[in-house]
């Protein structure tokens, strides 16, 4: 008998994408089989990026960054369903989230164990940001790169170019 394949669901909104979602990405695509980053669609949340420069911007990052035979285990797919909708359609039995200070946890916590009562076949794996990632939001970035400030030590040089045509920078 085969083994069942651990297929595990990344969901966020990569507004931009962060070093600290990099870090993220790169350890659970380590503990799976199967990686899916699912970009959640919020329209109201009036993102900074269209969905369709979110997905190529996290593309380009997983192929920049990513060991070559894990990003090839990782799919990026966006949703607009509950978390559980969009995992049992992929398939997957792990929700992965990543989380940045003990006021995180109280947010994911709720929200595991919502997630538990719509579908008690998913479960959450917590996976706690390194030290040098865990004050990174892609809101602050969105905020320090509007003033023109310096983002390099949070984004990638690729993502900083993003920002940058976004806010008018040179």
């Amino acid at each position: 008998m085969a083994k069942a394949q651990r297929i595990g669901v990344y969901p966020g909104s990569f507004d931009p994408v962060t070093n600290g979602h990099m870090d993220i990405i790169t350890r659970a695509a380590g503990l799976v089989d199967r990686l899916v980053v699912g970009i959640g669609i919020n329209e109201g949340k009036g993102p900074l990026f269209p969905l369709a420069e979110r997905v190529a911007m996290l593309r380009d990052e997983i192929d920049h960054i990513v060991a070559p035979d894990a990003a090839k285990r990782i799919v990026i797919e966006p949703f607009d369903t509950l978390l559980v909708q969009f995992a049992a359609r992929v398939g997957a039995n792990l929700v992965i989230r990543g989380l940045r200070a003990v006021s995180d946890f109280e947010y994911e916590f709720q929200m595991s164990s919502l997630n538990a009562h719509l579908d008690p076949n998913i479960e959450t794996i917590f996976l706690m940001a390194s030290d040098r990632h865990q004050f990174i939001s892609s809101r602050f970035i969105r905020e320090i790169s509007k003033l023109d400030g310096d983002v390099s030590p949070f984004v990638s040089p690729r993502i900083q170019t993003h920002l940058k045509k976004r806010f008018g920078h040179s």
